[in-house]
Parts: structure tokens; C-alpha cells; sequence
């Protein structure tokens, strides 16, 4: 057994590094080695990557299903009497208030066998429009404006390779020397062929540290900085006249609404001087080529999708969109944000990146279902606003691979809308902040016990294998939906519609992507398991020279995926966050990650490699604010914003703008960062603004 090496990729973000696993021993827990063949990561893996197998100890995971006795603890049970619990629970709220009152509350870490599943299950077994996802905080805002702006949304619209050959990269709101360790080496490259980095970030990050520009905008003014570069690029006659003209939709109403963002304006709102603007300005428009890649910062803002469309702007404008090394790219988080939204766990999505609420995407989806397309709900509410409606409009939800009770803005909102719930199961790993609340929890597989497909942030489909056997009492999601849908199918009979064999869903997901946006019809996983990977869209139409659809890793080098194969400018103008600071309070907060955490934590803070690295929230704070507070190193610090209060260590830095602090929003307790920030929404995207809320500073005295 030991001499048993699987190829497989990375649980956690969205690169889906490489790596090779070796059973243990005993088999019941694995090694990671390097994986050199891989091509995004080239073998090199962050810590929380080479430590992944320690979640997979018996003494970490859960190994039994969890059942709780009326106002009672969490007892171990059968998995015949939890699943029944399940099944009883779901029935009697349907049966008293209708399909509707029942939610579905997905993951950006699931395979794309689950979340198709997991969409399918609501939709038919459940006959809910209630179900979203927590990648809904992740590149919501961004995948709106890329659907404006392209007619298509996928991450990236190019392969990694193609950023070191580039001559510019603006990053805007990331942080990816932490956030995805490997990708740095893309940057280094970049600089090392004569390129340059453009960092956008309110905090000098290690990112920043490697930039040859660093722009520390004001939180939530990245629209105002976008803009106010457009206005320049204008200005200086940097536009590429004959790209818009022959390339483009739109222009002259978006080049007068940038013209009304002249340097000076912009410097006062940002913060960001004239002359590092017109900087910025010509180190992007000098090479031949340039790109812009967001994240986190500039998304997950009550303006989002404009503030990302300001930065396409700027791509469109300068003719570096739809050209060989150019273009606008978004960093997704999650390990399949991408293909997590792409297949039907999103509120107004099928398979395939289809529309619900276009009459010809219900009847494909519905046919490959074998249902009646009438008989399909319709668009549900996004993330936040289902999880506000629960123990009011929803009354039972089952929730997989998530942790709002951490992840959630308005984290103590958020808790106790869960708590109010007549019913909640929860499928997961580890018994998360969010589980520990359940009336029944399912324990379930995990990246190296199951085999499944991820969409990494290029588009890249790639096979996981599993590579160990999981334990007795563990079953997979796939699992938990056949049974359940057994249980609650009724005379329809659809036992046989929810496959446990991770291939077999895989098949029918191809079926059902078919001719939609994101096609996965020509994607196999014999291929992806010979290819390292196939790009998407591959449909299956067969190419005259090699028999078969070589996947699509660069778009719209052609046309854009719009009627008329134009990009679309969209134009906007800067508006204020929903919460601007005031005498109350009179500081910003905006949140983040850390190196060796990730997400809500639920997995890494089990990890005792990575809790010696990063044992703990903090608060990140200038020596000014620091002074005026009366803070000292270390010394406990309060947060406090109109939702609630955080407590957590100061870290003093001249590395953070003097009217912002800076949290990490990875753990629980007092110091969760989450418990502050604001849930207004982007009208479009529908995406918290995580980003930038109103605080106030509070010492803490023994």
C-alpha cells in the first residue's frame, strides 16, 4: 500500500495545486509529496496545503453521525436513525409550510459532482427555490460585471502562464503572497521577463512588498481609483481608438463618466496622490500588452459589480481584452468557486452557467432530469438574504460544506437566524461553529477519500482521485443526496436519479452543460486524467484534425461571447460605501486572510502546524491610531461597529493606512472579525460589502 502514489490536487483554494499522495501505513491517513508535472503549481505548496492530511485523523474529523435529542447535546447515532431525522424533518416543514420553507445552503469547496447534485436535489427532491452558496461572498460581483461587460464569466480568461509573459499587472484588493503562496511565482516572473506589478491594497502586504508600484487607496474606493485612471488614459491619449471602434459597444458614455473623475477628485477621495496615478497610468499603457486581475477587495463591496467594471473598462479602453497576453482575469477563492457556481447550486443558475429563468435552459436541464420543466421553481433569494429569512420564510435548512456562523457578515445576526430554525442538518468534515448547532450532522468525505472535479480560477477541469479508503461511519455527500432522495422522492421514484458514483454524476453534468455557457460536454475523466486538465468551454463537437474538442484556455480572442461579438463598456461614476465613518465611528475596518489559515477556519485551526503559525485573530493598526488609543502591542483591543463588538490582540504597523484597521476573519468567539461587518448588498451581485465598514476603537483594561 505504501507503494500506492495518487496523483490529486489540493483541497483548499483555487490554484488546486498539485500533489501526489501516499497511503499511510495503517491507511488511514496519507503524505504528501511534490508533484512536479502539475503545471499551475509546478510542485511547490504552501504549509496548509502540505498539511492537509492531519484533518483526515480520527481524532480531528468525524467519524459517526450526530443526532440531538430535544434541548439535549449532540449524541453519536445510526446512520439509518440520522438520516431518518433528516427526512422527518424536511417532510413535516414542507407538509406545514410548503417547499419553499425549506433552504439549501451549499459550498465553494464541493466537487462539481456535488454541487450539480446538491442543485438537482433542491430543485427536484426538495422542489425549493431556496438554494445558494457561500461563493456568493467569494467572485460574485466580479462573474456580474464579467457577464456585462463579455457576455461570459470565468475567472480567467487566459491560462496562469500567460501572466509572466505579460508587460503590466494591475492587482487590485489581493493579497496572494498569503492567500495562495505558489502564485507569487507568476509576479517574480513577470518582473523577471521586464514587467512590472501594480499592487492596489490600503495595506502594504507581502504582495505589496513585491510590487514596483504600491497604490494604498482609502477602503472602498476602488471605483473612484478606476476610474480616475480611465480619466488619465483619456487625458494622455492612451486609448486604442481602432480596438474600441472595431472591438467594443458603449464607449462614449462610459468615456464621459470617467471624465468626470479628474486626478485631483479622485486623489481626494482615495487618498492616492496625482503623480502615483499618472504612474500607474503609464506603466500600464507602455508595453505592448497589460492585464488587470481582482479580488476580494475591490468585489466584496456594495458597489462591487461596478467597481469591477471599472476596471474591465480600463482593460476595454486600452484595447487589452480578447488580445494574446491582455485581458481582465478575477482571482477566485475557493477551491471550486469557479465550478461551484457554473452547475446549480446558485439561486438563478442551472447547469452548465444557465439562466433559470430562460424558458429553453429549463427545458434542456428538465429533460436530462426527466422532469417536467413547469415543475422547476424559480430564482431564489442570494446568500445573505437566505440566511436572514431563516426561522421566519425558511423554517429547515440543510447546509453542506459551510460555516456561516464564521463566514456570514453580521456573524451574531446570522447565528441566531440558525438557532431559530425548526430544523438544520449539516453535511461536513469537522464539527464547524455551524454544525455544532444542528439537530443532525452527517459526517462526510474529504479531498483523499473521494475522487470528484474541481474548476481551478483559469477554468481548468481537473480530476481529484481518491487515494485512501474513508472510515467506517463516513459517508460521501453523494451518498447522503441518493438516500435522502430515496426517503423523500416519494412515488416518483427517484432513487436512481442521484447516482453515488462520482463518474456517473460527472456523465450526466456533461449531459446537462451541454450547449450552455460554461460546456463541460466534451470533458471526460479519462481525459482529464491524461491532459492534466481541460479548459472550458469544451463541447463535445468533434475538432476535423484530432476527433475531439481541445478546451478553450484563452477567450474571446475572436469575438466575445455576446450577440454581436462586442465587449460592452458599462459606464458608472463613484459612490460613497454603505457606511461611511462619522464622529461615532470614526474608523474603517476592512478583513482579510492570513497565510496559514483558511476561510472560516473550520479545517486549518485543527491543524497544530498551522495554529503555531497563526494562533489567533488580531487587529491590525497604524502607531498613530495606536497612540491616540493608548494601545500597545499585543494588548487586547476592541472593535466595535452598529452590529457588534470583537475583541482581539493589537499588531502596530506602518504597513496600514492611519484611518484603517485591518482583521482576519478566520476564527470564532470574541474576536470574530464577521460579528462587524456590514451586509448591504450590491444591487446586482447581491454581494455583502465585507470590505469597508464603520468602527470604533476601544482599549481594553484588566
Amino acid at each position: 500500500m505504501r507503494d500506492t502514489v495518487t496523483p490529486t490536487h489540493c483541497p483548499y483554494c483555487a490554484l488546486q495545486c498539485g500533489m501526489n499522495l501516499t497511503p499511510s501505513p495503517d491507511g488511514s491517513t496519507v503524505e504528501v509529496s511534490e508533484r512536479a508535472d502539475f503545471p499551475v503549481n509546478r510542485g511547490a505548496l504552501c504549509g496548509k496545503g502540505r498539511t492537509a492530511p492531519a484533518v483526515l485523523s480520527s481524532g480531528v474529523r468525524l467519524t459517526s453521525p450526530l443526532v440531538r435529542s430535544e434541548g439535549g447535546p449532540l449524541v453519536p447515532a445510526s446512520w439509518e436513525e440520522a438520516l431518518g431525522r433528516v427526512a422527518e424533518g424536511f417532510g413535516r416543514t414542507r407538509a406545514e409550510y410548503g417547499a419553499d420553507a425549506v433552504g439549501v445552503f451549499g459550498g465553494g469547496g464541493l466537487t462539481n459532482e456535488k454541487a450539480y447534485s446538491l442543485g438537482k436535489f433542491a430543485r427536484v427532491v426538495l422542489g425549493t427555490s431556496q438554494i445558494d452558496y457561500n461563493g456568493r461572498f467569494c467572485m460574485s460581483s466580479a462573474a456580474a460585471a464579467g457577464g456585462k461587460a463579455f457576455g461570459l464569466d470565468r475567472g480567467l480568461p487566459f491560462p496562469l502562464e500567460d501572466i509572466p509573459r505579460t508587460g503590466c499587472v494591475i492587482l487590485v484588493g489581493s493579497n496572494p503572497a498569503e492567500t495562495m503562496p505558489p502564485f507569487l511565482r507568476y509576479f517574480t516572473e513577470l518582473r523577471e521577463n521586464g514587467g512590472t506589478l501594480i499592487v492596489v491594497d490600503p495595506r502594504r502586504t507581502r504582495t505589496a512588498e513585491h510590487a514596483d508600484l504600491h497604490l494604498a487607496p482609502r477602503p472602498g474606493t476602488d471605483l473612484a481609483l478606476a476610474l480616475g485612471l480611465l480619466h488619465l488614459i483619456v487625458a494622455e491619449g492612451r486609448t486604442d481608438e481602432a480596438y474600441v471602434r472595431e472591438r467594443t459597444a458603449g464607449w462614449e458614455e462610459t468615456r464621459a463618466a470617467a471624465m468626470a473623475h479628474w486626478p485631483e477628485y479622485v486623489e481626494r477621495i482615495t487618498g492616492v496622490s496625482v503623480p502615483e496615478l499618472r504612474e500607474a497610468v503609464r506603466l500600464f499603457c507602455e508595453p505592448e500588452a497589460a492585464m488587470v486581475l481582482t479580488a476580494r477587495g475591490p468585489e466584496q463591496q456594495s458597489k462591487g459589480t461596478d467597481t469591477v467594471g471599472a476596471w474591465i473598462n480600463l482593460c476595454l479602453a486600452t484595447g487589452r481584452a480578447g488580445r494574446p497576453l491582455s485581458g481582465y482575469g478575477c482571482l477566485t477563492g475557493q477551491g471550486n468557486g469557479q465550478g461551484g457556481r457554473e452547475h446549480g447550486q446558485k439561486a438563478d443558475q442551472l447547469p452548465g452557467y444557465r439562466k433559470l429563468t430562460d424558458p429553453a435552459a429549463r427545458a434542456h436541464v428538465a429533460e436530462v432530469w426527466g422532469v417536467d420543466p413547469d415543475s422547476l421553481p424559480g430564482p431564489g433569494r442570494s446568500a445573505y438574504e437566505l440566511l436572514d429569512a431563516l426561522g421566519t420564510d425558511i423554517r429547515s435548512l440543510l447546509l453542506m460544506g459551510s460555516n456561516p456562523v464564521v463566514s456570514a457578515p453580521r456573524a451574531a445576526h446570522v447565528e441566531e437566524r440558525i438557532r431559530s430554525l425548526d430544523f438544520l442538518a449539516v453535511c461536513d468534515v469537522v464539527l464547524s461553529e455551524t454544525a455544532a448547532l444542528a439537530d443532525v450532522v452527517l459526517p462526510v468525505t474529504q479531498w483523499a477519500e473521494e475522487t470528484g472535479t474541481t474548476t481551478n480560477l483559469e477554468g481548468r477541469v481537473l480530476l481529484r482521485r481518491r487515494a485512501i479508503t474513508p472510515p467506517a461511519g463516513v459517508r460521501s455527500d453523494l451518498e447522503v443526496m441518493h438516500e435522502l432522495a430515496a426517503r423523500l422522492g416519494g412515488e416518483r421514484n427517484l432513487e436512481k436519479g442521484f447516482p453515488t458514483d462520482p463518474e456517473e454524476v460527472f456523465e450526466e453534468l456533461r449531459r446537462a452543460s451541454a450547449g450552455g455557457p460554461a460546456d463541460y460536454s466534451g470533458i471526460t475523466y479519462r481525459r482529464l486524467a491524461e491532459e492534466n486538465g481541460v479548459f472550458w468551454p469544451c463541447p463535445a463537437s468533434e475538432d476535423p484534425g484530432t476527433g475531439v474538442h481541445p478546451g478553450t484556455p484563452r477567450l474571446f480572442l475572436d469575438r466575445f461571447a455576446t450577440g454581436d461579438g462586442r465587449a460592452r463598456f458599462v459606464p458608472v461614476a463613484h459612490r460613497a460605501i454603505a457606511e461611511e465613518p462619522d464622529d461615532e465611528y470614526p474608523v474603517l475596518l476592512t478583513t482579510g486572510r492570513v497565510v496559514a489559515q483558511y476561510q472560516s477556519g473550520a479545517q486549518t485551526r485543527r491543524v497544530d502546524e498551522l495554529n503555531a503559525a497563526a494562533p489567533g485573530p488580531f487587529v491590525e493598526l497604524h502607531p498613530r491610531l495606536a497612540e491616540r488609543l493608548g494601545a500597545a502591542e499585543g494588548e487586547p483591543v476592541a472593535v466595535v461597529s452598529r452590529r457588534g463588538r470583537a475583541v482581539a490582540p493589537a499588531r502596530i504597523t506602518t504597513a496600514i493606512r492611519a484611518d484603517t484597521v485591518f482583521m482576519p476573519f478566520h476564527w470564532a468567539g470574541e474576536g470574530r472579525a464577521n460579528t462587524l461587518t456590514n451586509p448591504a448588498l450590491d444591487p446586482t451581485s447581491r454581494m455583502p460589502e465585507f470590505k469597508a465598514c464603520a468602527v470604533r476603537l476601544e482599549a481594553v483594561r484588566p
